[in-house]
């Protein structure tokens, strides 16, 4: 293989595929990208067997060829190259690179023995902007549960149906339900694992414009022209989620989300061990209690709108503090459906998304 790239797009797909990459000390080629040049364009491959990932790039391609070089200092190497255009060049698995200020070699393994990256063919399931799928997946993740003890709750819940696709996600302390528009060609339903998750989000911020999403034999694919991810998906029934979001309230309180989040947060500071902090609405504005036998207490205040009758709730400061940050309105309305029930928290003026905190006992 002989090829001439410039160093920004060689950045830009090494440092895409490389995060993918997993030190394995039993599997050394999994500790190496897939280079190869593939109908006029460089492609790069990575997978750690649950993911795999694969861009392309355009290139002068003089003579045609693969390998695979261990990605850390592949990519290490490239970013601290700063010369515009990168020859590169293979001969005996050892990748030769070339630039006017730079050149150096880089020792292989055989691209033959680097595992095959499932390819699905199907027509999408959904297609779906890019910012809209990785806006939902950031504002589900911290409700993941951090436990494999029930492997679906370690994953998000995925829907594609009737143009909308609903991600979902609940560790039994919160709950989070995110809608967004798409074109969806069947129902589908899917658990994403939390780490493919975490890598979509990555790597949307890497794509303009729709994605696609293939799903066949268990496998899940997210991919436009230039990138292709694919992944496992979890065995299992995702709970029935949606027989915990309230279908109404007892009370509302309407009320400015910086001024929620500022009272919580000072809160915060004065909860205890549990990080509970009292919730009271009354009339025109709510008051937020914490009380530490080791700190001391507080108590703040602020405006709000209150419909229906006065309540007070305990709950885990963070919980709220987390879905706060993912609500974009200005104004936000708290909902209070009974003693022992859940607390829901929804954007004001605006639908698409759902965010449930369960109340603290005593």
């Amino acid at each position: 293989m002989q090829v001439t790239v410039s160093q920004q797009n060689l950045k830009a797909a090494v440092g895409l595929t490389e995060k993918v990459v997993a030190k394995n000390t039993s599997l050394p080629i999994l500790n190496n990208i897939l280079i190869k040049t593939e109908g006029g364009m460089l492609r790069f491959s990575a997978t750690n067997l649950e993911i795999g990932i694969t861009t392309v790039i355009g290139v002068k391609i003089d003579e045609a060829g693969e390998i695979t070089v261990p990605a850390r200092i592949f990519n290490d190497f490239i970013s601290n190259t700063s010369d515009e255009k990168i020859t590169l060049t293979t001969k005996n698995n050892t990748l030769f690179i070339q630039t006017n200020h730079y050149k150096t070699h880089i020792l292989g393994l055989d691209p033959k023995d680097f595992p095959i990256i499932p390819k699905i063919k199907n027509n999408p399931v959904a297609v779906v902007l890019a910012r809209d799928i990785k806006n939902a997946f950031v504002s589900v993740l911290d409700s993941v549960a951090l436990s494999d003890a029930r492997p679906e709750l370690a994953g998000v819940y995925l829907q594609a149906k009737n143009n909308n696709i609903t991600v979902a996600s609940t560790d039994s302390f919160r709950l989070t339900e995110v809608v967004i528009p798409a074109k969806t060609t069947e129902n589908t339903i899917v658990i994403l694992p939390r780490n493919t998750v975490a890598e979509l989000i990555r790597v949307c911020g890497d794509m303009a414009g729709d994605i696609e999403i293939k799903y066949a034999d268990n496998q899940i694919v997210f991919c436009n022209n230039d990138i292709e991810l694919v992944s496992r998906v979890i065995d299992g029934n995702y709970p029935p989620y949606k027989n915990v979001i309230p279908e109404k309230s007892v009370s509302s309180v309407l009320i400015k989300k910086d001024d929620l989040e500022k009272n919580v947060r000072l809160a915060g500071l004065f909860s205890p061990g549990n990080s509970d902090i009292k919730i009271a609405a009354e009339s025109e504005k709510i008051t937020i209690i914490a009380k530490n036998p080791d700190k001391g207490e507080i108590e703040t205040t602020a405006a709000g709108l209150v419909k229906g009758a006065g309540f007070t709730i305990g709950l885990n400061f963070h919980y709220i503090l987390d879905g706060l940050k993912h609500i974009p309105s200005s104004d936000v309305i708290l909902e209070y459906t009974g003693e022992g029930s859940p607390f829901v928290i929804k954007p004001s003026g605006m639908t698409g998304i759902t965010y449930i905190v369960m109340p603290l006992r005593g």
